[in-house]
């Protein structure tokens, strides 16, 4: 029920005093001056607090409980974080001010970017996009004015592998590029001779994920980066699955020339539902010329500037500075942890990762028998099969039992995928339980099959018609 739907007519929570303003008396134009009532809803103060505390707890977050979404990285975020980006030195910003008054602004960006760049194995960075998929743009864009100036105007291929993240393909073709699709090999990884076949002249970029979405690190990087380089292409590091190798191997050192970053996600920001995030781009020495502007420099005075200077730019890629407050939170996190406690933070992903599988592999089948990194894939087709019940059905049946579904469906190299990510935060006793609530299901599934079909029942909202919503959709309520 919505707030209007609760309304009663003469309820009243605020009352504002008698306007004494004549607006006759005004010269504004008739068109901007109300005639009827707002159509606000009437309701007291406590029924307006009942309403919204009623909705945020219907939602659920890692702060609730378990949130294994593979390849979300949806690790706890300390609270210290937001305590910090809610102080008012922050909040209270401008970014109209004077460069003189944001020196503390500009000097903790400038640092973080320093600090990511050591993370990553880059030399200069941008902090301006404002999520993955548009820091994967701006890498992109940074790919495709490197060749241009060197006058090579043939290069406009993309090269992605079919286990990549959606919006690689997506970022590409906005950028301009023609996508090609690489298969991988039954081992779940970028085939090395598929890769060769496909190198020409014509090539612009290799985009992988290391470890890519199978969880799998690619054992073959510095024979592909080789094969790429050789072929006048370059190659860019999708940073969605950092947080298995951060600490330990840097992109930079595997020969990749630009890399974006998910610090809502492997830097501890909070993120879902469509933001906040931040997607800083890192890139080699080589192609610093090409980053949007302005990047933030230091003076010899050791005073901070924004320098505008890069003629060579791709141009802005969003209004000012990028979402301040996140990158706030990933510095933060960062000081916190410190380079022991980053390599700390992967080691315990990829630990967490293998238990959970080894927990889960007495149910189901994995995509891959190799150990995984941070995440692995359930492929439950031989599931499917012996009990008619869908990975979809699990993960709606998860929901009754107060645990959010893993990824389902996707890498869609695998049929029946359930991609799961436990992240480092999450305890033996959480993993213990997800394994088993799973057993559980299982044993539903063998069982009392139409049960778990016909999931969720103990949700908000109870089982919806997945087909009828895509075909059908309504985007607001009536």
């Amino acid at each position: 029920m919505t707030v209007f739907e609760k309304s009663v007519n003469g309820r009243i929570g605020f009352k504002f005093p008698e306007s004494d303003v004549n607006l006759q008396s005004m010269d504004l134009p008739g068109n901007l001056i109300r005639t009827r009532n707002l159509g606000l809803p009437q309701l007291n103060e406590v029924d307006v607090v009942r309403h919204y505390t009623e909705l945020a707890s219907k939602n659920y977050s890692v702060d609730k409980g378990f949130y294994p979404l593979g390849s979300c990285t949806m690790k706890y975020n300390p609270k210290l974080n937001e305590f910090l980006a809610s102080l008012e030195g922050f909040t209270e910003l401008h970014p109209y001010q004077p460069l003189e008054t944001v020196q503390g602004a500009l000097e903790l960006m400038y640092e973080l970017k320093e600090a990511l760049c050591e993370i990553t194995g880059m030399d200069d960075m941008t902090l301006q996009p404002a999520a993955g998929a548009h820091g994967e743009l701006t890498g992109l864009l940074i790919v495709k004015a490197y060749h241009l100036s060197k006058g090579d105007t043939k290069r406009t291929v993309a090269l992605i592998p079919d286990s990549a993240h959606g919006t690689n393909p997506a970022s590409a073709a906005m950028a301009g590029f023609e996508v090609l699709e690489l298969k991988s090999t039954k081992e779940g990884l970028l085939d090395v001779e598929e890769l060769r076949r496909y190198l020409n002249e014509r090539v612009a970029v290799l985009m992988l994920t290391n470890p890519n979405t199978l969880g799998l690190f690619e054992k073959d990087i510095f024979k592909i980066e080789q094969l790429v380089h050789e072929a006048g292409a370059l190659l860019y590091y999708d940073g969605a699955n950092l947080n298995a190798i951060m600490g330990r191997f840097r992109p930079g050192d595997m020969g990749f020339d630009v890399v974006h970053l998910n610090l809502h996600k492997t830097f501890s920001a909070p993120h879902g539902m469509g933001g906040p995030g931040s997607g800083p781009v890192g890139v080699k020495e080589f192609l610093a010329r090409f980053l949007p502007i302005p990047v933030i420099r230091k003076s010899e005075d050791g005073s901070y500037y924004l320098d505008y200077n890069l003629p060579d730019s791709i141009g802005r890629m969003r209004s000012f500075y990028g979402n301040f407050t996140v990158l706030v939170k990933a510095y933060s996190y960062i000081l916190m942890m410190g380079r022991d406690g980053l390599k700390h933070a992967s080691e315990m992903a990829v630990l967490n990762a293998n238990y959970l599988r080894k927990l889960l592999s007495k149910y189901f089948k994995m995509a891959s028998e190799r150990f995984c990194m941070h995440e692995f894939v359930v492929d439950g087709s031989e599931f499917v099969k012996r009990t008619g019940v869908r990975i979809a059905d699990i993960a709606k049946r998860l929901l009754d039992y107060g645990v959010h579904a893993p990824t389902v469906y996707f890498p869609l190299i695998v049929h029946e995928a359930m991609m799961i990510e436990p992240t480092e935060t999450e305890s033996k006793q959480t993993l213990d339980q997800f394994a088993e609530i799973m057993g559980k299901i299982v044993d539903e599934a063998i069982r009392t099959p139409d049960l778990v079909r016909n999931a969720p029942y103990n949700t908000p909202v109870k089982r919806l018609d997945d087909t009828g919503a895509t075909k059908n959709p309504i985007y607001r309520h009536h």
